[in-house]
């Protein structure tokens, strides 16, 4: 089965980002710390261009600790990066830490022309369902003043100060979504981050419990308690949770939706799909 979710006018997609990149300083780029390769848009330093980029790697309480830590010491060498959780505030004070010393060569330089000092500008841009509006949401909290539009922005987009030296556009950038690399894609798909009319539960939940068998396979078996990697299929996973219809046949569809279902939300544990396999 090959996932196609290839929305139309990515090229326009593309040039309103960049027209909303023009108006920052400073980029913070949201991936999915279970798939920081997959959730990353190939190409987008092309994008930022020149202007200082931060990753944050959400979901990290979601993810295996040991390949995050991994994926950050690589990520770095481009861009600061930090690890945040999907349900902690916790993070906030170190996000907007790295968003004022990523932007505090730019305000230099805007104070050396003579020009008082203002807040980095910042945008939170990534793939779709990746998590920038939460990002965003823990960021502005219940501040909610806005200092008003900037020219070339529609009326929607405005600006928040989160922070005396940090301004937020409240409305996060749209990265459009390219589906070439299927591996990619079922990742995506694996994290809820494509629609799901665009695949088949069954057919993403086998390529996941074939990724878990090959590196998370103890703690995939011990919590659907099954007694050998042989078995760790999604029929018998459905005897074990009981899912069955009439006459005893095993209700495939609700099984898959299920070990997704666990998977994401972090029931069978704390997994990275992604594996770095380049020397450190």
């Amino acid at each position: 089965m090959t996932i196609n979710w290839y929305p139309g006018h990515i090229a326009k997609a593309e040039k309103e980002l960049k027209q909303k990149l023009s108006l920052v300083d400073v980029v913070v780029e949201v991936i999915d710390a279970r798939i920081p390769l997959s959730s990353k848009y190939i190409g987008v330093e092309k994008i930022i261009g020149s202007k200082p980029h931060v990753i944050v790697m959400n979901k990290s309480d979601l993810a295996d600790l040991n390949e995050s830590q991994k994926w950050k010491r690589f990520l770095e060498k481009t861009a600061n990066v930090l690890l945040t959780s999907a349900n902690s505030n916790k993070d906030i004070s170190n996000i907007v830490s790295i968003i004022i010393e990523a932007g505090k060569e730019t305000i230099a330089k805007l104070t050396a022309k003579g020009l008082l000092p203002r807040p980095v500008r910042v945008m939170i841009i990534g793939l779709p369902n990746v998590g920038k509006s939460s990002i965003i949401n823990k960021l502005i909290g219940k501040k909610k003043t806005k200092t008003g539009a900037k020219a070339g922005l529609t009326r929607q987009q405005q600006w928040v100060r989160i922070n005396p030296r940090v301004e937020l556009l409240d409305t996060p950038g749209i990265i459009p979504m390219k589906l070439e690399n299927q591996e990619a894609a079922y990742k995506l798909a694996m994290v809820n981050s494509i629609g799901e009319a665009t695949y088949d539960n069954i057919e993403v939940a086998k390529k996941l419990l074939n990724i878990l068998k090959e590196r998370y396979s103890k703690i995939t078996m011990e919590y659907y308690k099954i007694d050998s990697l042989d078995k760790l299929t999604i029929e018998n996973i459905a005897i074990t949770r009981n899912l069955l219809v009439i006459g005893g046949e095993v209700d495939i569809n609700r099984c898959a939706a299920l070990i997704l279902s666990d998977f994401r939300h972090g029931k069978i544990g704390k997994i990275t799909l992604d594996t770095l396999f380049l020397k450190e």
